[in-house]
């Protein structure tokens, strides 16, 4: 649990600190958008199944500690870039380190606990998500909030200023600090991984008459999942949701602190971490309802994901429109709870559909296809909306022949005053209606999940309801 807490920090940070980077680097929400989804989805996707595989056959506690050295010293390695490119280069390098800490610590878990003990296991490792993204905003908003030259000075009467050559900490960034000491402390925890966690045998909790089934071909899961139109529909579903929720992430901060003038500091604290929290609750609020209703109606795990789907709609795009701070939260803690409770469904149904031995391969399609338009492709979109929001808004100010996105993000433009309000209300404008628009996805994720319901109890190999 404490490794993939740690692997949702170093993951979640550059959210937390987009805007600073955004304006360090003179980024369009275009391009952060492509920094923050595709390269970590695609390098993710593709490194786990090799990495899966050497895990089936290897060391499972030296790979992941090996891996937690690779992501943590990237995330570190972060604080150093010189530029969108560097950046993009280090941000592929923790896509790959933390590819390998899931599929290695599932198998760990399922050789350390005998069956009926696995579920609460990996529940307890998987509060890891929502623990690391609060971590995230709890260290790295004030951290990022810090100047370099308090932090100087404070090395400085420590005695540790001289570990780092004289640096000029009048000229650091604090987000660069924020990767630094959030990234670097991995190392030692990689230690402690390595020399206190032991590798059992394989099949270790498994009792002695448990038969060894060899795996399927991949053909034969596959052609029993193209006889499951509701694992379709839930996968197209789920990945929409992951669409608009990885969107979402990678632009809450900077909305918060264009719209509402918060700093880095205050949008993590009073905003990132709550939010975070109640996300989790609408999961286990999900599961919940869904267990007690499935006994009265057989797809209700299907038919509730929909429903909290269409009711975080209008809460989001009245969180984003709404001035005061207090309704803000209110209507966002709403549709964040009212949109997670679809993340039970997707594991439910994924494993429901297909047989025992083909329930893995079920599992990696439908977290290659989340993983891939959905953190892949989401920041993008919403950073390409937001930009052409802002251009329509430059185009309708009195600045309209003068201002440019490009020119607006120059730090050396020599812009008036009137011109730099024109192009903060412009930006703050298209990114509030790039959300909006993004957001409405969750309408056609809640169509699929009702189509999914058609043919659940169909598609089901056992019983979806008891007495």
């Amino acid at each position: 649990m404490a490794v993939y807490t740690l692997n949702f920090i170093d993951r979640t940070l550059i959210a937390v600190v987009a805007q600073p980077i955004i304006e360090t680097f003179q980024l369009t929400d275009a391009q952060w958008g492509l920094l923050y989804g595709p390269p970590f989805a695609i390098f993710y996707a593709v490194m786990g199944l090799p990495i899966a595989l050497w895990a089936d056959r290897g060391n499972r506690v030296q790979i992941i500690s090996l891996c937690i050295v690779i992501w943590s010293l990237m995330t570190a390695f972060c604080g150093l870039a010189a530029g969108f490119a560097t950046l993009l280069f280090f941000r592929v390098g923790v896509a790959i380190g933390e590819a390998g800490c899931t599929p290695p610590a599932n198998s760990l878990i399922g050789d350390y606990f005998i069956a009926r003990k696995r579920a609460t296991a990996l529940g307890i490792y998987s509060m890891g998500v929502t623990l690391g993204a609060v971590l995230a905003n709890l260290f790295g908003g004030p951290i990022a909030q810090m100047q370099g030259a308090d932090v100087g000075v404070w090395l400085s009467s420590v005695g540790f200023d001289w570990l780092f050559g004289g640096l000029d900490w009048a000229n650091i960034e604090g987000w660069r600090i924020a990767f630094v000491v959030v990234g670097l402390p991995g190392v030692l925890v990689a230690l402690l991984v390595w020399s206190t966690i032991k590798e059992p045998p394989r099949g270790y909790s498994d009792p002695p008459t448990a038969e060894i089934k060899a795996r399927p071909p991949l053909s034969e899961a596959f052609n029993e999942l193209k006889t499951k139109p509701s694992f379709w529909w839930m996968a197209i579903g789920a990945s929409l949701v992951a669409f608009v929720g990885y969107g979402l992430v990678s632009f809450q901060a900077p909305f918060l602190q264009r719209e509402h003038g918060l700093n880095v500091r205050d949008a993590a604290i009073n905003f990132g971490a709550p939010l975070s929290l109640l996300a989790a609750g609408g999961t286990f609020l999900g599961g919940w309802l869904t267990e007690r209703a499935t006994q009265r109606f057989p797809t209700a795990m299907a038919w509730i994901p929909a429903l909290g789907l269409l009711v975080a709609v209008p809460a989001y795009i009245a969180a984003f429109f709404v001035d005061d701070l207090y309704w803000v939260f209110i209507l966002w803690g709403i549709a964040a709870v009212m949109h997670y409770s679809y993340l039970g469904a997707q594991y439910n149904i994924g494993q429901g559909v297909v047989s025992n031995r083909s329930r893995a391969t079920a599992i990696a399609v439908l977290l290659i296809l989340v993983s891939l338009i959905g953190n892949g492709l989401g920041p993008y979109f919403v950073g390409f909306m937001s930009d052409y929001f802002m251009m329509a808004n430059l185009a309708e100010s009195r600045f309209a022949v003068e201002l440019t996105p490009a020119l607006c993000q120059a730090k050396d433009s020599a812009l008036s005053g009137g011109q730099i309000d024109i192009c903060n209300t412009a930006s703050s404008t298209g990114l509030k209606w790039a959300l909006a628009v993004t957001v409405c996805g969750f309408i056609f994720a809640a169509f699929c999940f009702i189509m999914c319901a058609r043919t659940l109890k169909d598609d089901f190999v056992a019983e979806l309801s008891h007495p």
